[in-house]
């Protein structure tokens, strides 16, 4: 037993202060969550059900198990973006149960401009294939689009990782043996009937769904032929002439009943490779990360106290607790998995990367997943750093982070600055999970560290042309440089913009985690195979 210790004094002025300051943003997550649930307008969502259609969330609760958790992925894409036009970048995607088997749902939301895809969309429902393919999940989508929203065709259209790749992950992942199922709900317009047309199985309802490359207008301007919809694409014609689709369904609820049946058929998930035992609740409650969370980024949180509050009986087997102290490292349980977890508790240092370098080496071998928690200000800078070689062993962890094959998470809770955000694992060395909660901030530099640095450049530019600035003056300057950093640091840009997977709060951390780490455990184990460290 290695139970970690707490000095929490919960009634302190700060820890309230703190606590207050928290609960404040918990509740703004919860009304950003209930706008994006809201989708499109009302107006929109009254004609949804005035043709006899449930709405998309709906939808997916018929479509689920019993009682099944929904983990909801890109919740809040989109948020801000292309003038609000597009709450969960109109689309909606996440981890559920479907007969027995974790299904990825992809969810086109026609409620928010007829189901049109924007970049962001286009960015959603690739990132949910992503995770849907490491997992070997199938993946139901049900399809209602317009197809793309053509003013934002530069994002939409032309690279990788917008619309094609869509059709590409399609094909690969059913040449891999991954179930491809697609629903046709309503109007599928260009793009959107290429998605039913590449899956394994097509489901088509009657009378509400069409398909076509064309709708009648683009097919008489084009041809100057007259044909409506059930005949140019509905339900009966493809799948009585044209074969398209391979299930005609009476309605959404005998569609969704359809797809049930489809997925009892199709292979059960693998046997769980780990040893999991029986879920403990940390010794102490959860809820008290709230008032240890610092209100103030300027001024470190005790992460110790955070990691003591998220795993299995406050258990933490720790590794070299002496030695590079400003990163912690220990194995402990979640909900029964062992995890490897990486903490920051100060700025790094050449110890605490080699430790965490070591660390890592050892989970692998150990096939442990990693779960990195960043609130880290960066890497230390200075002469005597420098001297010590501190950009090698911060290589040293970086190759050790990047070459790991075992399941990766990042959970940021606080700052997570520059080479520290990407060290502890960050968005561009693909973690297996990005999740933050509504606390975390991360950008290339804090905001008065920007200010700060940019203003000493342009003093410097002054004093060369024999100008000065006065206090006044540099403030003026620096005001919007703090704005503009914040403002890009927020938990809620990075997600708007699909940088993060999800924005949770602490008290959803276990039970988030547990899913992935159940899902994650049914894969085979991948090997690893370090770059070369540098010495």
């Amino acid at each position: 037993m290695a139970v970690m210790p707490t000095g929490l004094n919960s009634g302190t002025e700060d820890f309230q202060l703190n606590k207050s300051f928290y609960e404040g943003l918990v509740a703004d997550l919860h009304q950003r969550r209930a706008r994006a649930h809201a989708g499109g307008p009302e107006k929109a969502r009254q004609r949804h059900r005035d043709r006899g259609q449930l709405l998309p969330r709906d939808r997916i609760k018929l479509l689920l198990d019993p009682g099944s958790p929904f983990l909801e992925l890109g919740q809040l894409a989109g948020e801000g973006l292309y003038d609000g036009a597009s709450p969960s970048g109109s689309m909606i995607t996440g981890i559920g149960m479907v007969s027995g088997r974790p299904c990825m749902l992809i969810v086109n939301d026609a409620t928010v401009k007829g189901g049109s895809y924007f970049p962001i969309t286009c960015k959603n429902h690739v990132r949910a294939q992503t995770i849907a393919r490491n997992h070997r999940l199938p993946c139901i989508t049900m399809v209602q689009s317009g197809g793309a929203f053509l003013p934002e065709q530069a994002g939409i259209f032309p690279d990788e990782g917008q619309f094609g790749s869509i059709f590409c992950n399609q094909v690969e992942m059913s040449s891999e043996g991954i179930v491809q199922i697609a629903i046709v709900m309503g109007s599928s317009t260009a793009g959107g009937a290429y998605i039913p047309a590449l899956c394994d199985e097509a489901v088509i309802v009657r009378n509400k769904g069409f398909m076509y490359l064309g709708g009648p207008q683009l097919v008489h301007a084009a041809t100057n032929e007259v044909i409506g919809h059930e005949e140019l694409g509905g339900g009966d014609m493809h799948s009585r002439t044209s074969g398209v689709t391979d299930h005609l369904a009476d309605s959404d609820e005998h569609a969704l009943f359809i797809v049930r049946d489809i997925v009892k058929h199709t292979p059960a998930p693998g046997a769980q490779r780990w040893s999991v035992t029986a879920p403990l609740a940390p010794r102490y409650p959860v809820e008290e990360i709230y008032g240890i969370v610092s209100r103030d980024s300027k001024y470190p949180t005790d992460n110790r106290e955070v990691v003591a509050r998220l795993i299995d009986d406050s258990d933490l087997e720790e590794f070299k607790p002496l030695y590079g102290d400003t990163l912690i490292c220990g194995m402990a349980r979640i909900h029964g998995f062992r995890v490897g977890i990486l903490a920051n508790q100060g700025v790094m240092f050449s110890e605490s990367a080699k430790k965490g370098a070591h660390f890592i080496d050892m989970c692998c071998k150990r096939d442990i997943p990693l779960l990195f928690i960043p609130d880290v200000p960066g890497f230390m800078v200075g002469g005597a750093v420098e001297r010590g070689g501190i950009a090698k062993d911060g290589a040293k962890f970086m190759t050790a982070m990047i070459s790991a094959k075992v399941p990766k998470y990042t959970l940021i809770t606080g700052a997570s600055y520059g080479a520290g955000y990407l060290a502890m694992c960050g968005r561009p060395y693909k973690p297996t999970a990005m999740l933050a909660w509504p606390s975390a901030h991360a950008a290339i530099m804090g905001p008065d560290q920007v200010a700060n640095t940019l203003a000493q450049v342009r003093a410097d530019v002054l004093k060369r042309d024999g100008k000065e600035w006065s206090a006044e003056e540099e403030e003026e300057f620096k005001a919007p440089l703090r704005k503009s950093f914040k403002d890009f640091s927020s938990a809620y840009n990075f997600a708007a913009n699909l940088w993060y997977d999800a924005v949770i709060e602490p008290t959803e951390t276990r039970q988030v985690m547990a899913l992935l780490l159940d899902l994650a455990g049914r894969m085979p184990a991948v090997k690893t195979q370090f770059g070369v460290f540098r010495h």
